[in-house]
């Protein structure tokens, strides 16, 4: 057998074993039989793959399932604690950080609020937040199979974030930064992008085909998941919808245009608006709408007009399944609603919005922190083809 053929057969023997992982991921429990029916791979090339990834510890068996006559089945599951990742979402003014199993559970959490933004100041909580989820990883196979960060800006291939406005930063290595300090692989995407992914594969946007996620938070940021595939643009800057224009004489911004919709529509917009009442934070916000403060419900209708209106534009533009608020601001949920509904019943077209569904994020301040870890658990199984 000739060189080429042999790496044929060891790159269809690596792609097989990616299926039937997958699908023990996907489906388990299951038997070697229904995995069999499951991928269209014969019985005996399950069975050869499933023992190879016992031996690698990525499949443990347990007891036996139902019988359909003769022998039960002995059952075959997915080892979620063969590895752990870490995920971290970078906000302005907070830092959030998850470890997790590789199914996506979480075992560990950190949160830090950050009062101050110089990039130092900032990547030193950084590297204080890894470390310590670190220290409380559990022993395991594969160890930390990788750390996903999500921040607030716009991040190029190499994981440099070219432009963050509410933090001020400019072209900050931050991959290569943290590739300095930390021997795990490191992927770096912005944080709406992140949200998009982390309810999509744990929360509210899972099976939605079209899906704009709106981070509502210090800022506005978006993750746009078309046909169920991250949409990234040409370059990988796509999402940047808190920089609409909605007033072309408006406020400045700090992304040097005028009248950017995260402006008026944001925590940020909101607290500004709250300080008059003496306000200083959304959670004094929150506790004063459930003890019915008009003030506070009318700053909250408000903001749910000045997201309606940006919102409207989104879904004459793109025509999607849903809109999903996530980040901080899902959680005035239902003081925001009425006013964002009424306000795009009013702005977009009619058969815009008749298959439309409004949503909050499931996962509610979790969703950028969980899809940072997914896409080290992700990379982790892409590299996982090639690991034997």
């Amino acid at each position: 057998m000739n060189a080429k053929s042999t790496g044929d057969l060891a790159l269809v023997k690596k792609l097989n074993s990616y299926i039937v992982l997958s699908c023990i991921r996907k489906y388990a429990p299951l038997s070697r039989a229904q995995v069999s029916e499951q991928t269209g791979l014969n019985k005996a090339t399950v069975s050869n793959l499933v023992t190879e990834l016992i031996e690698h510890n990525l499949v443990i068996e347990i007891g036996p399932g139902e019988s359909s006559g003769g022998r039960k089945p002995v059952l075959l599951l997915f080892n979620d604690k063969a590895g752990y990742a870490i995920g971290v979402d970078l906000g302005v003014n907070y830092i959030r950080g998850n470890l997790v199993e590789l199914n996506g559970s979480i075992v560990k959490e950190y949160y830090q609020k950050l009062s101050n933004q110089k990039r130092e100041l900032a990547f030193d909580a950084l590297v204080q937040c890894i470390d310590s989820l670190l220290k409380q990883a559990p022993e395991s196979t594969y160890g930390i199979v990788g750390i996903g960060v999500g921040v607030p800006g716009i991040v190029d291939q190499n994981g440099t974030i070219l432009f963050a406005p509410n933090m001020k930063w400019r072209e900050v290595p931050l991959k290569q930064m943290l590739e300095e300090r930390f021997d795990f692989p490191i992927i770096i995407d912005n944080e709406a992008n992140a949200g998009a992914q982390g309810e999509q594969k744990y929360g509210a946007g899972k099976g939605i085909r079209n899906q704009i996620y709106l981070s509502v938070g210090y800022g506005i940021g978006s993750g746009i998941i078309l046909d169920k595939e991250l949409y990234k643009g040409t370059s990988g800057f796509s999402g940047e919808l808190g920089h609409l224009s909605i007033d072309f004489n408006g406020k400045e911004c700090t992304c040097g245009n005028l009248g950017c919709w995260e402006l008026y529509a944001s925590e940020k917009a909101l607290l500004e608006d709250a300080a008059a009442y003496g306000f200083e934070n959304l959670d004094d916000l929150i506790h004063a709408a459930e003890n019915g403060d008009e003030r506070v419900l009318q700053l909250f209708e408000k903001i749910g007009f000045y997201l309606g209106v940006g919102i409207a534009n989104i879904i004459n533009t793109l025509n999607p399944d849903s809109v999903m608020i996530g980040n901080r601001m899902s959680r005035a949920a239902e003081w925001i609603m009425p006013s964002i509904e009424k306000t795009v019943q009013k702005r977009a077209l009619s058969f815009q919005t008749e298959q439309l569904q409004f949503l909050f994020a499931e996962l509610q301040e979790q969703s950028a922190v969980r899809g940072a870890a997914y896409y080290a658990i992700d990379r982790f199984f892409e590299q996982f083809k090639a690991m034997h």
